[in-house]
């Protein structure tokens, strides 16, 4: 796990002066990687850090030549449209970079006339996703939420045996994964009632979102070589926010017996920059299991993970409707919760994926699973939120909500901060439902 450096010191200032702003997501101390380009030109997308309300773009750095050797050469690969091969750098080598960012924007520095011309506003700009995402894969790392949806279906055994045991995961569809700001339509796929002789092809009525932290993998494996816990978070690149909306009519009936498919592939939503497993160093928390529990088995665990191996990062979900936009009035928040109650640590997940010798890759991406606190107004999905419909919640217009209706915007936010520490976020990641399509027959 990193280490606590002079980039984090809550001391430093950027000569960038919304980065010092109070409740900016992207201070000095955070400077995560994202890929942009100009809205509406036909510029190459880069990759560029967050900096306040700007983007450091690393295709005007390699034209000003300000950088040493060893780091220009870094940027070079920052000019990609993609991240993936300077997620494969090591650790060492990325740490590098932050540091000579972190000094070239901070107040004093030499490189701000220089620097202050290779700035492009955010809002001014156009996102694409980070990364070539490979593979995709989500996990189920919230006991809570494991939990609450358990007693829906099997009230009276809601968490099956293997679940204190095993990181549970499955293989997604990374296709249709994209970057916040995405629209996609009601997706159309079999639904059954229970009174019914046979399913009927039709829109989903139960439409749901998913509040998820994404894992995005750095330097790789290979394969047939498993990867030791205390190791792993060395292939860890950064964290993003993750919507894994989900169709819960059309998986009620698909899911039986190898799990999640067309209930899930349609659409999930990153938001567009990667907080860096450095930049969270100060927001580590000691990780541990319930005494009652069945402790992990030698291979997830150790001392390094009872010490730090969790993480504070708050977590929540708005909705803004239709009629919210109509009327001029802002969304309405209906879930907050916390990363550091997941069951099952970052670290953890990749030791687990490699154990029996599966190979990652720099860009492949982690769904950490829906994130719930143990509270009503903690639980990341209507399916829990609403006990599976049986009672709506009232949004902050008065509107009410089951699941889902065509026009709604579902915002996801996350943050880190502590007594003494900045706040550092992580940007949003937002989507809003679109009518369904025709049905083909």
């Amino acid at each position: 796990m990193h280490q606590l450096n002079e980039t984090h010191s809550a001391e430093l200032s950027s000569w960038v002066a919304s980065a010092n702003e109070a409740g900016t997501d992207f201070p000095i101390q955070n400077l995560p990687f994202g890929v942009f380009r100009r809205a509406g030109s036909d510029e190459a997308f880069r990759a560029g850090i967050a900096i306040g309300n700007q983007i450091l773009d690393f295709a005007a750095i390699r034209e000003a030549g300000i950088f040493e050797p060893q780091v220009a050469t870094t940027v070079e690969l920052l000019c990609d449209d993609t991240l993936n091969r300077y997620m494969a750098l090591s650790v060492d080598a990325q740490s590098a970079l932050r540091r000579t960012v972190s000094q070239a924007l901070r107040d004093g520095s030499e490189l701000e006339s220089t620097l202050s011309n290779c700035l492009v506003e955010q809002e001014k700009a156009e996102f694409k996703l980070p990364a070539n995402i490979g593979d995709y894969t989500d996990f189920y790392t919230s006991i809570n939420h494991a939990t609450n949806v358990g007693k829906l279906f099997r009230p009276d055994n809601p968490l099956l045996p293997n679940y204190q045991w095993v990181p549970i995961g499955y293989h997604g569809r990374a296709s249709s994964i994209d970057v916040s700001e995405q629209n996609f339509h009601r997706p159309n796929g079999q639904l059954k009632s229970p009174d019914a002789d046979a399913p009927v092809l039709a829109p989903c009525k139960r439409l749901d979102y998913e509040l998820e932290v994404g894992i995005y993998i750095g330097a790789g494996n290979d394969l047939g070589q498993a990867i030791a816990l205390d190791d792993a978070e060395q292939h860890a690149f950064g964290l993003c926010i993750f919507n894994d909306w989900s169709a819960r009519d059309i998986q009620a009936w698909e899911y039986q017996p190898l799990g999640p498919f067309l209930s899930k592939s349609f659409a999930s939503t990153v938001s567009p920059w990667i907080v860096t497993m450095e930049a969270l160093a100060p927001y580590r928390k000691a990780w541990s299991r319930p005494e009652a529990d069945p402790q992990p088995l030698d291979y997830l665990d150790s001392a390094k993970l009872r010490k730090s191996g969790a993480l504070d990062m708050k977590l929540e979900v708005l909705i803004e409707t239709q009629a919210m936009r109509d009327s001029n009035e802002p969304p309405s928040s209906v879930s907050v919760s916390n990363f550091d109650q997941s069951y099952w640590s970052i670290s953890q997940m990749i030791a687990h994926h490699t154990v029996n010798g599966c190979n990652l890759q720099p860009g492949d991406l982690f769904g950490s699973g829906t994130q719930s606190g143990e509270t009503a107004d903690s639980v990341g999905a209507l399916l829990e939120a609403t006990e599976g419909g049986k009672h709506p919640i009232t949004l902050s217009n008065g509107e009410q909500r089951t699941f889902l209706q065509d026009g709604d915007r579902v915002i996801m936010r996350g943050w880190c901060d502590g007594p003494g520490l900045p706040r550092i976020g992580f940007g949003e990641a937002s989507g809003t439902i679109l009518p369904a399509l025709p049905l083909n027959k």
